[in-house]
């Protein structure tokens, strides 16, 4: 286990938060849910076809425990409580028709418990496309009032070394504002887990050395950054290798605020970042963990459909660690 989940482990324990899994009779959930329960971190609720997700837990396991909680839209009692919230707060886009078919997919159902409190995060994506969870969370759970589009990280991990990665997941072809929002809410991610976030925004050039549209991008985005998030060292746009290399950072960057050591990397487009997150996980060796959400209202993660039963309980462990967070911002809220 990487150490940066050893305090995070014991966190998620103390607060035990619930979160719902809507691909409940997917095998590698089953045995991230089982891991999460037997451990006692994460109070796990499942949605699938009751029978057959009971029949398959008791082939891995044994009989389900009280902890672990199984809900099945066809037989919940409170379905039609959740249809008719769902239509109410999608009326002016959604009809009653529609509001009776999407409540009763797993995705739409198990967003609906986040909504109304029933859980506390949501984990999905093991065989759901990222639109089919980025929908349901937009429709239902929406973004912040200060964020202006939701955006996603990857937490790189090997050894000891720790790097966050945004966005690979969401956001197409971000704009310069959209860049410099991206940067500001990975950074606030990667404080989160106790880490002080180094920003590099990347191009294929460093400060100048080339000029295109597209690093004009970059170059105002780093300058909107520094303007409404000053509290943080960054650079940009910058190349990879000057980026994490201080080497040659002395050579491409000296008076880089970064000197090679950057922790957090930002990515002129999607193409990049996703492409760039795969290469670092099968060739470099590190474990990925994302897409992780930022942006919404409450905990929503989506996951790679590649993705192991071990990516899953550490996806639950972020979740449950957003959790935290909410909860203490929450209360921080209630205070003022």
């Amino acid at each position: 286990m990487n150490i940066l989940f050893s305090e995070i482990i014991e966190n998620v324990r103390n607060a035990y938060p619930t979160i719902v899994f809507p691909e409940g009779e997917d095998e590698r959930v089953l045995q991230a849910a089982y891991q999460l329960d037997i451990e006692k971190l994460i109070r796990p609720v499942l949605i699938g076809r009751e029978k057959e997700l009971i029949k398959k837990w008791k082939d891995l396991f044994s009989s389900i425990p009280e902890t672990v909680k199984v809900c099945d839209p066809q037989t919940c009692p409170q379905l039609n409580t959740y249809r008719d919230a769902m239509y109410d707060k999608r009326k002016s886009k959604m009809t009653k028709a529609e509001a009776e078919n999407l409540i009763q997919e797993p995705n739409y159902f198990g967003m609906m418990l986040l909504e109304r409190g029933e859980v506390n995060g949501f984990v999905g994506g093991a065989q759901y496309a990222t639109r089919d969870i980025l929908k349901p969370a937009m429709q239902l759970i929406k973004t912040k009032p200060s964020v202006k589009r939701i955006s996603s990280y990857f937490v790189m991990l090997k050894e000891k070394t720790v790097y966050f990665f945004a966005d690979c997941a969401v956001n197409v072809s971000p704009q310069s504002r959209d860049l410099a929002e991206i940067a500001n809410l990975t950074a606030c991610s990667t404080e989160m887990f106790n880490i002080n976030p180094r920003v590099a925004f990347l191009s294929y050039s460093t400060n100048g050395s080339a000029q295109s549209e597209e690093t004009a991008v970059v170059h105002e985005a780093v300058r909107i950054f520094k303007q409404n998030y000053p509290k943080w060292p960054v650079d940009g746009e910058i190349q990879f290798d000057a980026a994490i290399i201080p080497e040659i950072a002395q050579k491409k960057s000296p008076y880089s605020p970064l000197q090679g050591n950057a922790n957090v990397f930002v990515f002129p487009n999607l193409d990049a970042a996703n492409i760039a997150y795969k290469i670092t996980q099968r060739l470099g060796g590190f474990q990925a963990l994302g897409p992780i959400l930022q942006g919404l209202n409450k905990p929503v993660n989506d996951l790679s459909r590649g993705c192991s039963s071990t990516d899953i309980y550490y996806m639950a462990l972020i979740t449950g660690l957003q959790c935290i967070e909410q909860h203490q911002a929450e209360l921080g809220k209630s205070v003022q």
